[in-house]
């Protein structure tokens, strides 16, 4: 069962997702910062491109299992219409409000 994103425990993490979930490019990036990078499965990728291809470019959709950290750490199935559905983690660093950095990889 998955967890509802209003149950989100951390706003920018909360944001974040219902942008993602909500396929809505502006909103994702309005809740990030603008210098902010990320990592998956350990390798620093280009925000950009990695968003186009996994997320917006190919329906990508996260069902959140648990959270830790005061919401800053995810465990949730993720899915695209390139790989499928596989489970993930996701760990959020947050700066004045917004997200800053995040890293995912398999679970």
């Amino acid at each position: 069962m998955s967890l509802p994103t209003d149950r989100l425990t951390h706003p920018a993490v909360r944001a974040l997702v219902t942008a993602l979930n909500a396929n809505d490019e502006q909103a994702f990036f309005a809740a990030l910062t603008p210098d902010a990078t990320m990592s998956d499965d350990g390798s620093d990728r280009d925000l950009r491109q990695w968003t186009d291809r996994e997320v917006f470019g190919s329906r990508g959709h996260l069902a959140v299992r648990s959270q830790s950290d005061d919401g800053l750490s995810l465990v949730a199935d993720y899915r695209n219409d390139t790989w499928g559905e596989m489970r993930t983690r996701w760990e959020f660093t947050v700066t004045d409000g917004k997200v800053s950095r995040f890293e995912t990889g398999q679970a």
